[in-house]
């Protein structure tokens, strides 16, 4: 089943595997640069090409915010368990893991996505159940990062933490009512962080599995995070220290 992308930078990292696009539509009343290239782009790579009315885009994606452009694509298959241990196999750096429990909100997947990819993330593990996948809004939202991290889908989530921790993966979860700060964790080493779902933190099962749960200081009088700001947070004090 074909799908519709939307968005000028998901587009642009949809236009670099020309293999999976299908058709790509612009929006007539926007003649800048940036369309021009993607225009440029498409015709270079054999892609149909169509100049319709931004009321047609609008219609198209259910007036989602498409910036005049729409792409048609094959679907990328998300990748399972089997590829998650071939990477750990093939890396010749310490893995560097994301892990979401269970979010379910494609605004806060796809800026997780987005932050997993700005940090260096070598994959981003999510189960495959009661989980948000790569919907065009995801996509969208990620700006690009769902073309270019790995996303792995997981049929058991506790299944694949116990394989992590056999191949000498530490496990760190997110948990706001842990001592331990997210600053005074040593997180250099293979690592794959574990953040909960929204409003509900981490599972029990999720949490029973992780060598290390963190909490992140919070100096204000909120008591918690938006899970995809919490995310990005604990990613770029991993990137810190291991860049350190």
């Amino acid at each position: 089943m074909l799908e519709l992308l939307f968005g000028l930078h998901c587009v642009e990292a949809a236009l670099r595997q020309p293999e999976r696009v299908v058709e790509l539509w612009l929006a007539a009343e926007r003649d800048d640069a940036r369309l021009q290239k993607l225009a440029q782009t498409a015709e270079n790579s054999g892609v149909r090409l169509h100049r319709v009315k931004r009321q047609q885009l609008d219609h198209m994606v259910g007036h989602e915010r498409h910036q005049g452009v729409v792409l048609q694509v094959r679907p990328a298959e998300a990748r399972s368990e089997s590829f998650l241990e071939q990477l750990l196999i093939d890396l010749d750096v310490a893995p560097f893991l994301l892990i979401l429990d269970g979010i379910t909100d494609p605004h806060n997947l796809g800026a997780c996505l987005r932050s997993a990819d700005a940090a260096g993330v070598h994959a981003v593990i999510t189960p495959r159940d009661k989980a948000c996948g790569l919907t065009p809004v995801v996509r969208k939202v990620a700006c690009g990062a769902a073309e270019t991290v790995p996303f792995v889908q997981v049929t058991n989530l506790a299944r694949s933490l116990r394989m992590l921790r056999d191949n000498s993966v530490f496990l760190v979860g997110a948990a706001g009512e842990t001592e331990t700060s997210l600053y005074q964790a040593d997180l250099r080493g293979p690592l794959a962080l574990v953040m909960g779902a929204e409003g509900k933190g981490l599972r029990r099962l999720t949490r029973e599995h992780c060598d290390l749960l963190v909490r992140i200081p919070m100096a204000g009088s909120v008591e918690s995070l938006n899970v995809s700001v919490a995310t990005g947070i604990c990613l770029f004090e991993a990137l810190r220290q291991r860049t350190s």
